[in-house]
């Protein structure tokens, strides 16, 4: 088992070596990713770089500067209450409509049906123009289920969509808040 803390940062990364009954599965090059005991829990592709921030997680395909995208989630916890009547839409459309970058098109909102969360996404396209201008993406998801809020972006280049959409679509069909795992190497979620 190994442990580091980066000073700056309060995460603490653990590794663990896995039982061999272990229930942890992803997809063939993929790897799954959990904050906070699984708070959130997604899965990512495999060799992508992780880069913990102060107050979220970044997996890009690359290390910056030789990045084409962004995969970017933070999460917070709820007091315990029914937020089943939370306007997630137009929170999500608050966000989209605030967005400071230069969009040129704005897509539909999106809900995904979980029986014990609500998560809505959407994309917008915009002109990046920090070296030449160039057509980019961005997804944002906002996710609310078991106390748990979280948001999930991701920007990429529209010539790569073809390559990188499916990478969104299994964050989104992984995606899981608050089932927290009472093993981690056997994976054993609470309760069983």
């Amino acid at each position: 088992m190994s442990k580091h803390k980066k000073s700056n940062l309060q995460w603490i990364k653990e590794t663990l070596e896995l039982k061999p009954d272990h229930r942890w599965e992803s997809p063939s090059g993929y790897k799954i990713f959990v904050a906070n005991r699984g708070a959130v829990r997604f899965n990512v592709p495999q060799n992508w770089v992780f880069e913990p921030q102060e107050k979220s997680f970044k997996f890009m395909d690359n290390k910056p500067p030789k990045d084409d995208c962004c995969l970017e989630v933070s999460f917070n916890q709820l007091p315990p209450r029914d937020w089943s009547l939370f306007p997630l839409k137009s929170t999500l459309r608050k966000v989209v409509d605030d967005d400071s970058r230069d969009v040129i098109e704005k897509g539909e909102i999106i809900s995904v049906k979980r029986q014990t969360a609500k998560i809505v996404w959407t994309e917008i396209k915009f002109i990046d123009t920090q070296a030449e201008p160039r057509e980019a993406f961005s997804r944002i998801c906002i996710g609310l289920g078991s106390n748990v809020q979280c948001l999930i972006t991701f920007d990429y280049w529209a010539d790569q969509a073809e390559k990188l959409t499916p990478v969104w679509d299994e964050v989104m069909r992984s995606l899981t808040l608050g089932l927290y795992i009472r093993d981690p190497q056997t994976g054993l979620a609470f309760p069983d």
